[in-house]
């Protein structure tokens, strides 16, 4: 969805953010980031959809609430009741009430069915799925249906309560999970303060999850917690920094964490106070900005475009570690890196996996044998499968590989070679004639065919990810559609969606990556 931003300061011209699934406003308190958010809402008209568990669980004195609210299908719903007329002065206790109207609604017609001999599902309502993702919240609460009424009740104890007795974050779960369900279709869903009477732990799980209820809305996010900003997955934000009353224009910057680490990202890392992450790749489109958010769900990771830039901010940011005392690591592909780099960059604190891409980590073994079973097909042979195309997809370009990754060594050397200090240009003439002998690429590109030829004889998978630099890996291997998927970008979200999720196949993923990279107990990544 594009969504344009109130007017700037200066006369500059407002920003235009297209594709965006999650907005977050951040800004400090006075900043008028209230103010941006209630005028982003007034232009995006009557698509909207606010929702705020810190006003929804005291009384209210809203006489006219907004269009498509849900104090505003309370109101129609009392309106038109032929019964006795409810009676609710907050807006979790009107949410309750129409999600109870629509329970004894769906039962009613369920019954009239089936006195009609028709056969219908046994109806799922909102409230089912209100019920089901809180108690996954909080396993050790259940929630009773008793006379038209919820109770609810903890685990060994014989003890039932209404809601009056819940604590306010069991509330505020129970509200966002209900609520975010009536949204209008494809809606920009306004989050106030999302991270109120919610504890730390669940924060990332739970917003995942309701997320996961409404993948056709856009969420924006109106907080003061970058804990919770840099947790989002897919996430653009935009820092407001001051607001001018007189011509209703804001200060405001859409956060570009591609360039190196500038005073303001600086600052926003040091308000995450979790250990940094710094990666490859942007915020929107890359596979990397998706994934590792996931993979490392406990650090602050932040998309800075290029290699050398993710090489850079670490070491930047480690110089200042007495400072701050935070730890921060980088993540760049392997490309065609041979093992002496690689250990460098490691030693560097930059991890390293042991494939070429990005795209190979999402074909490594317990990635795909993950995914085939969570879509109910046989892992071994879906594996086998996409294992004989990667094989057969390597060996017919092995010599164009081998030949990419001397090229790549040639260059690393002769840039190392001709750092040194010579004395005059005659000497530096001599050094580069004799440059062609003492690389010998043809030797080393020989060597690597002969390597590349044993690992297709030895069906040696691990290893060919290693080596394979190939973009299209994911499509031309045709893992998607053994997986059931019909394309690549299907698997990659079926996978984003499996991190997500949590639960097992969750693990088995997280574990293939993080064994690929060579993850210890030692590396601040927990």
């Amino acid at each position: 969805m594009d969504i344009k931003l109130p007017n700037k300061s200066n006369s500059q011209p407002a920003d235009v953010l297209h594709d965006v699934r999650q907005l977050t406003l951040i800004g400090a308190n006075g900043s008028g980031k209230s103010r941006f958010c209630s005028k982003l809402m007034e232009q995006c008209g009557d698509n909207v959809f606010r929702i705020s568990a810190l006003r929804a669980i005291f009384p209210s004195t809203n006489k006219n609430p907004r269009k498509g609210s849900i104090s505003a299908m309370f109101d129609t719903l009392n309106e038109n009741a032929l019964e006795v007329k409810s009676y609710a002065v907050t807006e979790f206790d009107k949410l309750f009430y129409v999600m109870m109207n629509e329970e004894f609604r769906d039962m009613m017609n369920y019954k009239a069915h089936l006195l009609m001999g028709e056969q219908l599902d046994f109806p799922k309502t909102k409230l089912d799925v209100t019920v089901k993702a809180w108690q996954e919240v909080f396993p050790k609460n259940k929630v009773l249906r008793e006379n038209g009424k919820l109770l609810f009740t903890t685990e060994g104890q014989d003890d039932r309560y209404s809601s009056l007795r819940l604590s306010d974050g069991e509330k505020a779960v129970l509200y966002y999970i209900g609520a975010v369900q009536y949204a209008m279709p494809e809606a920009l869903i306004v989050v106030d303060d999302p991270e109120s009477f919610i504890h730390p732990s669940i924060m990332v799980t739970l917003w995942n999850e309701i997320e996961g209820l409404r993948p056709d809305c856009t969420f924006i996010y109106n907080t003061h917690d970058v804990n919770f900003a840099t947790s989002r997955s897919d996430n653009t934000c935009v820092w407001v920094k001051s607001f001018d009353p007189a011509g209703m224009t804001w200060d405001y910057e859409v956060m570009d964490t591609s360039r190196q680490l500038s005073e303001a990202l600086y600052y926003d890392l040091l308000g995450s106070r979790r250990p940094v992450l710094f990666i490859e790749g942007d915020d929107t489109h890359s596979i990397d900005s998706r994934l590792y958010p996931l993979i490392f769900p406990n650090c602050t990771v932040k998309p800075l475009g290029s290699c050398n830039k993710v090489i850079e901010s670490v070491r930047s940011f480690n110089d200042l570690k007495s400072f701050h005392h935070m730890d921060s690591m980088g993540i760049v592909d392997r490309d065609r890196r041979d093992d002496v780099e690689v250990e460098y960059l490691r030693k560097k604190k930059i991890l390293v996996p042991n494939v070429a891409e990005i795209e190979n980590l999402l074909m490594l073994e317990g990635v795909v044998k993950a995914v085939a079973r969570q879509r109910h097909r046989n892992p071994d042979d879906v594996f086998n499968s996409v294992r004989r195309s990667v094989i057969k997809m390597f060996a017919a370009e092995l010599k164009q590989q081998a030949l990419m990754h001397v090229r790549h060594r040639v260059k690393h050397e002769v840039e190392v070679r001709i750092d040194r200090k010579f004395r005059n240009i005659n000497a530096l003439e001599e050094h580069m004639i004799d440059l062609v002998n003492e690389i010998d690429p043809r030797s080393t590109y020989e060597d690597l065919c002969r390597e590349f030829h044993r690992y297709v004889s030895e069906n040696d998978y691990a290893q060919i990810l290693r080596v394979y630099n190939q973009k299209m890996i994911l499509g031309d291997s045709n893992v998607a559609a053994l997986c059931g998927l019909s394309k690549k970008d299907d698997y990659i979200k079926q996978v984003l969606h499996i991190l997500k999720s949590g639960g097992r196949e969750a693990n088995a993923i997280r574990k293939a990556v993080r064994d690929c990279f060579g993850i210890t107990d030692e590396l601040p990544l927990e």
